[in-house]
């Protein structure tokens, strides 16, 4: 064994250990003594990736490919490291290379889907991520990529996305029934409950964002909080939340070990399981399966169903979920909170509401800073149907890489829409994106996933939102927020109705001027933003399925019905 070899193994080591830094020491040391060393190379962008140093990680792949031109995985190592540099064409064509060296190369297929959906290309995104589960059926993490996908699919009809919900439970969760025990936990229906919340997202993050006044506002004397945080590198929100926890579980290094975290979570005597991931990244449905708690509830990942029958409520409220629509596309009991689904917290350090952009600049400019992958086909023809019923008018769109995603333009142009009337909007910090707002006069929701923190943030930022109500939870998120700020004339109930209310409001520019003036300290005042009556009603919700659970002749596991 060459001493490149010694290195190259004491790197393996030190990357199962998670230690990144120390792993790419050795393997810069056995590239040194043997350069056309291609194992290690690739070791070397994986291991400069883990810690975040994306320009360096390019170059170790672009090296290894020099080194092995016909290897597809390296094409697919290169074009996440491209995507997690917010270039999403070249990402894309790096999988495409991938697949044409091995057209049955599922991995290459489920990472096309990945980058197709942050591309607005939705339709071509859900293909992607079928044939990676036709290549491979037992692809958990492609399966549930095609069910969350699905969502944002405007040709994707509810029954069909439940049934993709169903056959993926019955591959992975259903039969882990057998494995599911009596649970002993006092029955007791108002002792102090212990709740545990699990997701990888406990940092600066949406569901990080919304969990800060969750965790910090908990009655201590009726609950006690338990967080299993999968976050792998921590950041200064996830030392908030950790404080905020009477017990912190830090359960990265089991990303892969469903049993184990299940069977810690049972050890720990949890009341009250909650799910806050359901099919995005690094979710743990599969634990969920394993029933470690009693009662097992979904909430904030999105509003909608996880499929698997040892998910027992969903978190939403009557705005999201009226009774008597949706209620079947659920695996779940519903849980309507009180009011709201979300409770906002402002960021700290938010600017302050600017002036209307129309009085500066003699025009009316509709925007939507929402993630790209929810403006599809049909948001554009809406969109340009706003824009030609008010003249003059301009449109800002968040799109990864901003002006320079010349796809995303293409897909404007395409719908009839002048180039020069769409400004495209790249990734910024959160104050630079907040003060995005003070440049735009309204706000314009896509469909069929809604806006939610974005929309939030845009109410904050005085500006007022249009939405389309759908017929799902994820359709129906601008719904309870404007129902909840009592602004019901924003809600559109077809498309036809969404362009009226777009037209009027840009019509009446003083009127815009004081909703302006006026939406902060509306939001502050409302629902919304009450983070005390917000917890006492989640807890409310809490104790309702607590107490039904004792009451419940099973002591293991509902059945579906």
């Amino acid at each position: 064994m060459t001493k490149a070899e010694d290195y190259f193994n004491l790197s393996q080591t030190l990357m199962a250990q998670g230690q990144s830094a120390q792993a790419e020491a050795a393997l810069r040391e056995a590239v040194r003594l043997k350069p056309d060393f291609a194992a290690a190379v690739v070791n070397l962008g994986a291991a400069l990736a883990q810690q975040g140093k994306m320009p360096k990680a390019e170059a170790a792949f672009r090296e290894a490919i020099r080194l092995r031109p016909d290897d597809p995985a390296l094409y697919v190592n290169l074009g996440r490291v491209c995507r997690w540099q917010q270039r999403i064409d070249e990402a894309i064509d790096c999988y495409q290379r991938a697949i044409a060296i091995n057209p049955q190369f599922e991995g290459a297929y489920s990472a096309l889907g990945s980058g197709l959906r942050e591309a607005g290309r939705i339709s071509e995104a859900v293909a992607a991520f079928r044939k990676a589960v036709e290549l491979r059926p037992d692809f958990r993490i492609a399966h549930s990529n095609l069910i969350y996908a699905m969502h944002f699919d405007p040709l994707t009809e509810p029954a069909e996305n439940f049934a993709e919900h169903l056959r993926w439970a019955a591959k992975f969760a259903e039969p882990l029934r057998s494995t599911i025990v009596p649970h002993a936990n006092d029955r007791n229906p108002d002792r102090r409950l212990r709740i545990g919340y699990v997701s990888p997202d406990f940092k600066n993050h949406v569901i990080g964002f919304f969990m800060e006044p969750i965790l910090e506002r908990h009655d201590r004397t009726k609950f006690e909080v338990y967080c299993y945080s999968g976050v792998g590198r921590p950041d200064e929100a996830t030392a908030r939340l950790q404080r905020h926890a009477d017990v912190w579980r830090s359960t990265a290094a089991w990303d892969s070990n469903d049993e184990q975290l299940a069977q810690l979570i049972r050890q720990d005597q949890i009341d009250i399981l909650v799910d806050l991931t359901l099919h995005m990244a690094s979710g743990r449905l599969a634990m969920f399966a394993r029933k470690p708690a009693p009662v097992q509830i979904t909430h904030l990942a999105y509003c909608a169903t996880s499929g698997i029958s040892a998910m027992d409520w969903c978190i939403t409220d009557a705005q999201m979920s009226p009774p008597g629509l949706g209620e079947q596309w659920f695996t779940e009991k519903l849980l309507r909170l009180k009011e709201s689904y979300w409770c906002y917290r402002a960021p700290p350090g938010s600017p302050e509401v600017g002036w209307l952009p129309a009085e500066r600049n003699g025009q009316v400019t509709f925007g939507s800073l929402n993630s790209f992958a929810k403006v599809n086909p049909q948001v554009i023809a809406l969109w340009a149907a706003v824009l030609q019923a008010v003249p003059n008018s301009r449109l800002m769109v968040h799109a990864t890489m901003g002006d320079a995603n010349a796809a995303a333009r293409k897909m404007f142009t395409d719908a009839g829409i002048d180039p020069q009337r769409v400004t495209l909007i790249g990734r910024q910090q959160r104050e630079q994106y907040l003060e995005q707002y003070n440049q735009i006069d309204i706000a314009l929701d896509p469909f069929p996933y809604g806006g939610g923190t974005t929309s939030l943030d845009a109410l904050w930022m005085g500006v007022p939102l249009i939405t389309l109500a759908g017929k799902t939870g994820l359709s129906r998120t601008g719904v309870t927020l404007l129902s909840n700020l009592n602004l019901p004339a924003w809600i559109a109930e077809m498309h036809e109705q969404y362009v009226q209310i777009a037209a009027s409001l840009a019509s009446d520019v003083p009127r815009l001027a004081e909703v302006r003036a006026t939406l902060r300290p509306r939001l502050q005042g409302s629902p919304l933003m009450d983070e005390e009556g917000y917890v006492r009603n989640l807890e409310a919700a809490y104790r309702h399925a607590w107490q039904e659970w004792t009451r419940s002749a099973s002591p293991v596991l509902r059945v579906r019905g």
